[in-house]
């Protein structure tokens, strides 16, 4: 059988193709739905400094698609120039394009909608007499009816290319992606009211907010006021960038990534590196999969920010990219890092809310002793009325103590440093220095064992956040009463946190070897089998490991000795640690460790080093640990996303119970 071949086709010589034909190809990238042009014509008329915007859709967009707007308008006798291709009124030059600030700049998107649907056009200018209407397939200019201001009606969206229309989904879904395009507009743009229309009802309305509250009053609008609830305002200036807008708080994070709105010049963009930035600065703070829920304004010299790289204006191209990220990093960061316990302080006393609790409180105030903690001065005068509860000998253990030296180092575990304090003031502080986390302090478990467990008195007025420590449950939380009701905390949690960020401070401190985190040697080096992976990322990460305060060298081809720990973590398990450490550096570029693989160690070494489950407390120890989480960034959360405390007001427990009903 002889096989057949495919003839050659037939040579069709090279042409220029016909205006209608180019203008068509070009609405494929520029008119994808109707929400495509929604996004095209609104962003005209903002540009022609409208102040009200109405958007009327019929099936969804696909039959009829009308943006009116009352800003300046066109002259009649550019009308039929506005639809040529490339014909705009916005750049003229290089240098404008390279420094545009408008929404539209390419000329194109009136085109490539008129090649396929039917449009008109009306417009009219303050002074004209009169408005006129372009129709877009036949070129005839008539007088017509309007206000000041430009109407771009968009009829039988794709009629001309049926196939297009043939990928359009549902009327519904369409009518939503319209909504979703108009909605990121609205958030940039609160001194711009936006009434959207469908099938001759009003489906969504936003309207004008002038000032400075303005923005965040259109956020409650758009998003929903739980959204301005549950985020925390955001500041920050980074030269020739700025950065404003809200930042989700990381308990309202969300399943999918549907709240998350960045803004360049006024501008919705879907940019890597904002989006990474974004990402990296909830890193720490989140739970698993869950996706930050985010609106950033972020104001830069446009020379600096290349917009003409997508079709759509969807992306840009940053010049200093790197720039760019560290700026909406440091801004999340900074507003991610306040705990949130100091806004009880201002939260309303729901003690008082349905019963008067006063009466059943002993009524004289607690005596306690004058102790201290670093940054916090707590001065009272009288016999400490505070005790931990009456446990057995031998069912409290205390951690192995060796010599002075040791007992130092657990007393920087227990303390760290206060925000803005020198770290070289920190370790000059005598090693007396009072603390009421001090594990393991004679005198705490003398209490202990004579007193027994006391319930303390009411909260002075002005007293603390996260109140005063009452019981630890299965020790495994701590119970506080503070002046909303009660607070419950998951010790092992908190903790992780305080020492993970007391650990980034150290690794912060410049000193002349860079940053690095204090060491201790060990008497005996802990040796350990390791694997040829463990080994290699040993010997090749030697300057990382010194840098994370662990010398870990091989001993043989198949053996590792690890000869010194961070000094925060010299009573934890060595081998756990080093292994642990080598795990994450071999995931991690170790040659230019970069501050997600730190951050990342560090949490590594933070959950080795803090207080374990079934560890039983004092209450001057728990009390201390509150005091911590108060005065420690970012301590509403674990390293790994987790919630250390939840309040219960009082208004909560009286439901549970259903008292005064």
């Amino acid at each position: 059988m002889t096989s057949q071949q495919t003839p050659a086709p037939a040579r069709r010589p090279i042409r220029e193709l016909p205006d209608e034909l180019i203008s068509q190809i070009a609405a494929g990238e520029v008119v994808e739905r109707p929400a495509s042009v929604v996004r095209e014509l609104v962003d005209n008329a903002m540009d022609a400094g409208a102040r009200s915007i109405t958007l009327r859709l019929m099936g969804g967009g696909t039959r009829l698609i009308s943006v009116e707007d009352d800003g300046g308008g066109i002259a009649p006798d550019e009308l039929a120039t506005a639809l040529k291709r490339h014909a705009t009124s916005k750049i003229g030059n290089l240098d404008e394009l390279e420094s545009v600030m408008t929404m539209g700049f390419r000329g194109e998107a009136l085109a490539a909608i008129n090649s396929v649907s039917e449009l008109t056009l009306h417009s009219r200018m303050d002074g004209q007499a009169t408005a006129f209407a372009l129709d877009g397939r036949t070129g005839e200019i008539r007088p017509t009816a309007r206000a000041v201001g430009t109407t771009v009606e968009v009829k039988e969206l794709f009629f001309s290319t049926p196939a297009r229309r043939k990928f359009l989904k549902s009327d519904s879904t369409e009518l939503a992606h319209c909504i979703e395009a108009v909605r990121r507009h609205a958030l940039a743009r609160p001194d711009v009211g936006f009434a959207i229309w469908h099938e001759g009802k009003l489906v969504e309305q936003w309207r004008v907010h002038p000032g400075a509250s303005g923005l965040e009053q259109r956020l409650a609008d758009v998003l929903g006021e739980d959204f301005v609830a549950q985020s925390i305002p955001v500041a920050y200036n980074a030269g020739p960038l700025k950065v404003i807008g809200r930042a989700g708080l990381p308990d309202a994070a969300r399943s999918r990534p549907d709240h998350q709105f960045a803004y360049v010049n006024g501008r919705f963009v879907r940019d890597k590196v904002v989006m990474h930035g974004a990402r990296s600065a909830y890193e720490d703070v989140l739970h698993g999969q869950k996706q930050p829920a985010y609106a950033l304004f972020m104001q830069i010299d446009p020379s600096l920010v290349d917009v003409n790289v997508h079709p759509t204006k969807i992306e840009v191209r940053f010049r200093d990219s790197r720039a760019v990220h560290q700026a909406v990093r440091h801004a999340l960061e900074n507003a991610l890092a306040a705990p949130r316990a100091h806004l009880l302080a201002d939260a309303p006393n729901d003690a008082d809310s349905a019963f008067d609790l006063k009466a059943s409180a002993p009524k004289a105030l607690p005596e306690s002793a004058s102790w201290q903690q670093g940054g916090m001065a707590f001065e009272r005068s009288g016999p400490s009325t505070f005790s931990a509860p009456s446990y057995k000998p031998a069912d409290f253990v205390r951690p192995r103590v060796d010599g002075e030296q040791a007992m130092a180092d657990l007393k920087a575990l227990w303390n760290p440093p206060v925000r803005g304090e020198d770290l070289s003031a920190q370790e000059a502080r005598p090693a007396d220095w009072p603390a009421p986390f001090a594990v393991g302090d004679p005198s705490l478990a003398g209490a202990s064992s004579d007193k027994g467990m006391e319930t303390p008195s009411p909260l002075p007025e002005g007293d603390w956040p996260l109140g005063r420590a009452i019981a630890q449950l299965h020790g495994v939380y701590i119970l506080a009463e503070n002046k909303q009701g009660l607070v419950v905390v998951d010790m092992h949690a908190a903790h992780e946190r305080i020492v993970y960020e007391r650990l980034k401070n150290q690794l912060n401190a410049q000193g002349s070897e860079g940053p690095r985190i204090a060491s201790q040697p060990l008497l005996i080096p802990a040796t350990f089998a390791a694997n040829p992976t463990e080994v290699a990322t040993a010997e090749a990460c030697l300057e990382v490991l010194a840098q994370l305060g662990l010398e870990i060298s091989p001993l043989s081809a198949k053996t590792l000795a690890v000869r010194a720990v961070p000094t925060s973590l010299a009573q934890g398990d060595a081998v756990e640690l080093a292994r642990s450490v080598l795990a994450e550096l071999a995931q991690h570029d170790a040659s230019t460790v970069v501050q997600r693989a730190q951050n990342e160690i560090l949490a590594t070494m933070a959950c080795h080093g803090a207080v374990r489950a079934n560890r039983r407390l004092t209450l001057d120890e728990m009390n201390g640990l509150l005091r911590q989480m108060e005065d420690t960034e970012r301590s509403d959360q674990c390293n790994h996303g987790r919630p250390t405390w939840r309040q219960m007001s009082m208004r909560d427990l009286d439901a549970l119970f259903l008292r005064g009903r």
